[in-house]
């Protein structure tokens, strides 16, 4: 699988984590966007796109975002101790889940070298203009 584009669009904040989005086509036939640039203790890496992890409510079965109170369809109270499961469960697995990722370290590897070569071309592009 060929990476053939790759558009990073650069965020304003310079005091947070999140320094960009990029979203990437693979082969022209497929793309995925909203993958974050983030900036981490030990330097850049890329984040892939994710959704929150959310739970029924126990009366009218709408998903819910993991720790409501109360359900967003029904107002009817959600139980704590369902509520503690997915807490337990969210803190092995991560609030939230990707949407799609890379399968083998080696495409991750190559994918995040990509993203992170073009932000720094996005990024020069963006001081010499100020300059």
């Amino acid at each position: 699988m060929e990476i053939t584009e790759v558009r990073v669009i650069l965020k304003d904040s310079s005091d947070k984590k999140l320094k960009a989005y990029a979203t990437v086509t693979f082969d022209n036939v497929f793309v995925v966007r909203d993958i974050k640039v983030i900036e981490g203790a030990s330097g850049l890496f890329i984040a892939m796109p994710s959704r929150k992890v959310k739970h029924a409510c126990p009366k009218c079965a709408f998903k819910n975002e993991l720790r409501s109170k109360y359900c967003n369809q029904c107002a009817a109270p959600l139980p704590v101790e369902a509520g503690m499961q997915q807490l337990e469960t969210a803190a092995i697995q991560a609030e939230h889940k990707d949407i799609a990722h890379p399968i083998t370290q080696s495409f991750r590897e190559s994918l995040q070298r990509k993203v992170l070569e073009t932000y720094a071309r996005e990024k020069d592009k963006v001081s010499v203009v100020k300059s």
